[in-house]
């Protein structure tokens, strides 16, 4: 489902008409608002950032559009003095990491369409008017340019990072947020300013690149992809391969507490459910028989995937995370749930557990504690107990949660 906005449709966007020698390059003193702002953030780029400039001013003479450059920088160098005299506005952040200086820029930008990307002459700015066309005719809320489907030069982009990173961070974000894009990181982007009303982006790290497709994934919008060409960056890399890619999959999971916690927890409990039924009726599968030693697993497998679950309920209430568990379970718990209802819930259950529990001595206790006790059925009521205590303090610590949000 598309984001629904208006989309102002210029008419110099796709002409091609505007001679080459015409100013389409707006400075931040001009009265024109620009159709495209497009945002770079710097930090030390002075090597790449002339380059960057002179491609978006080539496609700009090529293409007819008026632009504005933003750069939100944070150099010690001379990329601001540099891109000033190119004619590009250069905003300060007043706090540091990639996804803020981002939202800072997003805040001063004047354009109805935005252009990101990186600073360093690792994606070709002459290309961003083919990235545009798709969001301005309509067709797409976001277009990406995609590495992976497009050329990667020779050193553009490390082994690691091509072959397994980014196809394996990919295929995270897709499966857990619907994507369905092929190069996830890619920084290359071009939406319609109005966007930024659909999504909730809050990162300020280099998650920044996750969380606007994991949200946008999330919210249905249409993203579409383009070939793009990658080549190899000017300056020094700032990315941390291990670190920053850890940073990607922390964000995704911790945003996805139905695959994290709810799905797991649900298999687990189930399987431990399954080998506790299978114990206690003394059933043989392919000539395999559960004793005690079985109900002993299915009992653990049942606490922990009843308390992995839990955690899916909690991770919801307490973080309103991007993708919100779907199954049926924890979205009635979420929803119709309360302290009384829960508390009374896990009471019943562990009644019950020591009901059995008692009844189970007494009979004991009829027989002269001569007999063996009934491991299994022991077992199975004091797996009833200490489901039935964490329902309870569950109850209450789920209602704490929700008081502070």
């Amino acid at each position: 489902m598309s984001a629904e906005y208006t989309e102002s449709t210029p008419s110099d966007v796709d002409t091609g008409e505007v001679d080459a020698g015409d100013a389409l390059l707006l400075g931040a003193d001009s009265e024109q608002d620009p159709t495209v702002s497009v945002i770079m953030p710097t930090m030390n780029e002075e090597e790449g950032i002339a380059d960057c400039i002179e491609m978006v001013k080539r496609a700009l003479a090529d293409s007819g559009i008026t632009a504005e450059i933003i750069l939100s920088d944070d150099s010690t160098d001379r990329t601001p003095d540099i891109a000033r005299e190119m004619g590009a506005r250069v905003v300060n952040p007043d706090d540091e990491g990639y996804g803020y200086a981002y939202r800072y820029a997003f805040d001063h930008a004047r354009g109805d369409y935005l252009v990101i990307g990186d600073a360093d002459c690792t994606y070709d700015f002459e290309q961003f008017p083919a990235l545009l066309q798709p969001v301005v005719a309509g067709e797409a809320d976001m277009v990406m340019g995609s590495r992976l489907e497009g050329e990667i030069r020779d050193g553009a982009m490390p082994s690691l990072h091509q072959y397994v990173g980014n196809p394996l961070l990919t295929k995270f974000l897709n499966v857990f947020y619907g994507a369905g894009v092929s190069d996830a990181h890619s920084g290359f982007r071009v939406f319609h300013r109005d966007v930024l009303d659909t999504l909730d982006l809050s990162t300020d790290g280099m998650e920044f690149a996750s969380e606007m497709i994991m949200d946008a994934g999330a919210r249905d919008l249409t993203i579409e992809e383009i070939p793009i060409t990658y080549h190899e960056r000017k300056g020094e890399a700032k990315l941390e391969s291990f670190r920053d890619g850890w940073r990607h999959v922390r964000f995704m999971l911790l945003n996805a507490p139905g695959y994290l916690f709810s799905i797991p927890g649900t298999l687990l409990g189930v399987l431990g459910v399954a080998v506790m039924a299978l114990a206690a009726t003394g059933l043989d599968i392919a000539g395999v028989s559960f004793g005690p030693h079985s109900m002993i697993a299915g009992s653990l497998l049942t606490l922990v995937g009843y308390q992995t679950a839990s955690m899916g309920v909690f991770a919801t209430i307490a973080a309103d995370p991007i993708r919100r568990p779907n199954d049926a379970v924890t979205a009635a718990i979420v929803e119709h749930a309360s302290l009384e209802r829960a508390a009374t819930v896990g009471t019943a259950i562990g009644v019950a557990g020591g009901a059995y529990a008692l009844w189970l001595v007494y009979e004991w206790g009829t027989s002269g504690f001569s007999t063996l006790p009934l491991v299994s059925a022991d077992i199975v009521a004091f797996t009833a107990i200490v489901l039935g205590v964490q329902t309870v303090f569950g109850a209450f610590f789920m209602s704490a949660i929700a008081s502070e949000n």
